[in-house]
């Protein structure tokens, strides 16, 4: 046979080959998008139930009772998110190696040795009669879901095979998993540990600035630490994940603030809320509206729950931003020389153990020991096996009635309703600010703070004597609230609300107060705000941060022939805006860093040795108001201005490498680009690409939009915005109809669906959609029938 008709037959063969391959991928595609109509019947439905979706994919759910209307949600939940649902109860439990191999065995071990699943099991019990009833309905529509679908549940599950049912305690674990991502103050605490080795007490706890009065005097805080302490402390960090690494949070950003009827141009209350939680492909959020005939509730919901977590009902509107309340303890404890023992108060007592089997996909099984102590697990062993680590947790406390909280909050009609719900959510510790249509707000804290015998809980403490033990919990009326106050204003954006002398102590530790005070000076500018202005000012680009820092930074003396000199001269008459289309923002950013990373170089440390809130520690050492003498001092020598124009130089320096010798060109959008990556296809070699979304954000890690930037793997010096607000929503008491929300990208978790990102554009520019009593054009429609 002739070469070239051999080579024709073989191009025709790879031709057809590659249409066939084409034509199955088509094929599953297609199978996997959900259909435009969809008839079932469930056993267990008390009337039919209708889902019509509109233009958004928003699904408006409409059933006779809470139990049918939560079936409907947990299908529609399965139906768009099923596989970010299965990797988070995967996560929690400790069960993504099966999955992932053995890149996931940090997360699986440390789940595994906090005990998440098993402490998410022993909660069931305390579950009211009506919360049960919701969460088995709403896992019978998940499973509804799967069984109808098998492995086309989803994209991934082609691969992976079909899902396993929902349960009840796969609902529990996204509350467990929220307590533990919104709680990281043992982190805190074996940093600073770790450092005791390399420098003094003082010197630490000055890389993490208290707030005023935060900080109680009493020297029994004091801890004695010791060079077996502070290496199992650094073994810890070692292995224990933290933000951006997958399936973790940021610690904090979010805001809230909310009006009484005076401030207001309807005379009603308002309210305004947008947590800010790690930007992923799918979103943390999924809207929805569902009317029973108890009500309506509309706004976001949490693939995985039955229950409405931030919104809207008919009568109460509600957000939460964190705390950063201290409800995690680590603890020295002394083990006696056969191993077998650890030191208490009465003397020795035997560690309990459970035997913990991790399945590895492509590899053995890993077999885990996990001890336990009285006062929680141990996380990590010294170099003599005689000083061990062990953790307490208020997150991981028994009785956590979170779900109960949750469904008292959705049947709420007056704020102080929410206040009773408030006190029944155990964990996170978290701001809950609410308006009603009656014409109060309030805010109050939800979750249990534990009470100590001594001590503020910021340091790693002795566990044999039990000086520093746990007595009990504050919650509910007892921490932190705030009704109808005389100023008819509320606001919180994480800054501390137990002003000194509260008699509950917080935290040492504290959040920035500049994105609160932005929002101050914004609701000062109008005394009739509307949701136009509300909307408005949650995408505010002004960093009250920057304009702090500006005085210092445009009075330095840069010579004219400095590399940076060009780049102070464009700081000198900025506003502090961090908008995409400006170079200063990325100047101001970039200088920032390479200043905090010449400090900490000059001291030994790197920013891993320690990950400090970066901001509090630049307005210490650079802000006369902050005690800078003693901070400048202390870790700049005496003055910290050469390393500040250092930095200034070696910054543009860079920056010109990346973005060209024309600064006048430079823009933040171009450096500055929100990352959605799916936690699967992102992360596969080649194709990798097909699951990322990028999009240019204005803001940064200060503003009230915050679009925190941070590094990445393939760009670790970059600015690449990795958490922000998924969801906004803004709350008008007089018409709920007329709310405002937006999330980010879009509901569907499935990157083949066209409603994907269907919000992306409209969640950057501020612009969002109103969930009212009918969708805007019906584009799907579920029907679930009873027989």
């Amino acid at each position: 046979m002739p070469l070239s008709r051999l080579v024709k037959r073989v191009l025709i063969g790879i031709g057809l080959a590659l249409c066939a391959i084409i034509i199955v991928i088509a094929s599953i595609i297609w199978r996997v998008l959900p259909p435009q109509q969809d008839t079932l019947v469930i056993p267990g439905v008390s009337a039919p139930i209708g889902v019509s979706f509109d233009t958004d994919d928003v699904p408006y759910i409409r059933a006779s009772s809470p139990t049918d209307a939560a079936l409907a949600l947990g299908y529609v939940h399965a139906r768009d998110r099923l596989f970010q649902m299965d990797l988070m109860r995967r996560a929690a439990a400790g069960d993504l190696a099966s999955l992932f191999g053995p890149a996931a065995l940090p997360n699986d071990r440390e789940m595994r040795i906090l005990g998440i699943r098993a402490s998410a099991e022993a909660d069931v019990a305390d579950l009211s009669p009506p919360t049960r009833a919701l969460l088995q309905a709403y896992a019978d529509g998940v499973n509804a879901w799967i069984e109808r679908r098998g492995r086309l549940s989803a994209p991934e599950f082609v691969f992976l095979g079909k899902p396993r049912p929902w349960t009840i305690v796969d609902s529990l674990l996204w509350g467990k998993t929220m307590g533990l991502w919104l709680s990281g103050n043992w982190q805190t605490e074996l940093q600073r540990l770790a450092l005791s080795a390399k420098m003094p007490r003082a010197k630490i706890e000055s890389l993490w600035p208290s707030a005023p009065g935060m900080m109680p005097a009493v020297a029994e805080m004091m801890p004695q630490t010791t060079p077996g302490a502070a290496a199992a402390a650094r073994q810890a960090l070692a292995w224990l994940r933290h933000f951006p690494q997958p399936f973790t949070q940021p610690a904090q950003a979010s805001n809230e603030w909310a009006l009484s009827g005076t401030h207001t141009a309807t005379g009603q209350p308002m309210l305004a809320g947008d947590p800010h939680l790690a930007l992923n492909f799918p979103g943390l959020w999924y809207l929805a509206r569902i009317d029973t005939p108890e009500g309506t509730l509309a706004g976001a919901t949490v693939p995985g729950l039955p229950f409405l977590v931030i919104g809207r009902n008919d009568h109460v509107a509600w957000t939460f931003t964190t705390t950063g309340a201290d409800t995690q303890d680590v603890f020295i404890e002394h083990v006696s020389p056969d191993g077998l023992n650890y030191q208490t108060p009465d003397g020795w007592a035997p560690f309990k153990t459970r035997i913990e089997v991790i399945h590895v996909s492509g590899q053995p099984d890993e077999t885990l020991t996990v001890r336990l102590t009285r006062h929680g697990p141990v996380i990590r062993t010294g170099p003599t096996d005689h000083t061990v680590l062990t953790v307490e947790m208020g997150n991981l406390a028994p009785h956590d009635t979170d779900a109960d909280g949750l469904r008292l909050l959705d049947a709420a009609r007056y704020v102080s309703d929410v206040g009773i719900a408030a006190a029944k959510i155990t964990s996170p510790v978290q701001n809950l600010m609410t308006a009603d249509t009656a014409g109060n707000i309030a805010f109050y804290t939800t979750g249990r703070v534990p009470i100590r015998r001594a001590g503020d809980g910021a340091w790693p403490q002795d566990g044999a004597d039990g000086a520093h033990d746990w007595t009990g919990f504050a919650s509910g009326k007892a921490l932190p609230h705030s009704v109808n106050p005389a100023s008819g204003r509320l606001v919180n954006a994480n800054e501390p609300t137990a002003a000194p002398g509260f008699p509950v102590f917080i935290s040492r530790d504290a959040y920035g107060d500049w994105r609160a005070q932005r929002i101050r000076e914004l609701l000062a500018q109008s005394e009739r705000h509307t949701l136009d202005s509300f909307a408005a000012m949650q995408i505010d680009t002004t960093s009250d941060f920057a304009r702090r820092l500006l005085p210092v930074l445009t009075i330095l003396k840069v010579p004219a022939t400095d590399v940076g000199a060009p780049a102070a001269a464009l700081l000198r008459n900025w506003d502090g805006q961090m908008a995409m289309d400006r170079p200063q923002p990325l100047i101001f950013n970039a200088w920032m860093d390479r200043f905090v990373d010449k400090v900490l170089h000059r001291n030994g440390l790197t920013p891993d040795d320690a990950p400090v809130e970066q901001d509090r520690f630049l307005l210490s050492l650079l802000l006369e108001t902050d005690g800078a003498p003693a901070q400048a001092m202390l870790w700049c020598g005496g003055d910290c201005r050469p390393m500040l124009l250092d930095a200034l130089n070696d910054s543009v320096a860079d920056l010109k490498h990346r973005y060209g010798r024309r600064m006048g060109n430079w823009r933040w959008g171009n450096a500055h680009r929100a990352l959605f990556a799916h936690p699967l296809l992102s992360r596969i070699p080649v194709v990798g690409r097909f699951g990322r979304i990028w999009l240019s954000v204005p803001g940064d890690a200060t503003t009230v939009d915050v679009t925190a930037p941070g590094p990445t793997a393939t760009d670790p010096n970059g600015f690449t915005a990795l958490h922000g607000p998924e969801l906004r929503g803004v709350y008008d008491l007089s018409d709920l109809d007329q709310s405002l929300f937006v999330i980010a990208p879009g509901q569907s978790g499935n990157l083949l669906d066209s409603h994907a990102q269907d919000f992306l554009l409209r969640w950057r520019s501020g612009l969002s959609v109103q969930l009212g009593p009918e969708p805007n054009v019906v584009s799907r429609q579920i029907r679930i029938m009873r027989h």
